[in-house]
């Protein structure tokens, strides 16, 4: 298949909006409440419950993948530092 034959599709890069609450560059605190949100809001409303997933799409934008490994690993052991069941 040369160049000219193949298709392109379009892209959107989508990554977290603006949150007034983190306005500087560090967005460490940014990717944590996302993620201590989603599972909040999951464990309250249930994972079909869709403004959740805005939690769900920031904090897989903004956080390292081993950050979040670990995370649910603490998460999964019962040792996480927040409760997310409240």
């Amino acid at each position: 298949m040369s160049d000219d034959e193949r298709e392109t599709k379009p892209f959107k890069f989508v990554t977290a909006g603006f949150d007034a609450r983190f306005p500087h560059q560090n967005q460490t605190k940014h990717c944590w409440q996302n993620y201590v949100d989603y599972y909040k809001c999951i464990n309250a409303k249930g994972e079909d419950f869709a403004p959740c997933r805005q939690f769900y799409l920031a904090f897989r934008s903004l956080c390292p993948n081993p950050w979040i490994d670990r995370w649910d690993t603490q998460r999964e052991n019962g040792n996480f530092p927040v409760k997310l069941d409240s």
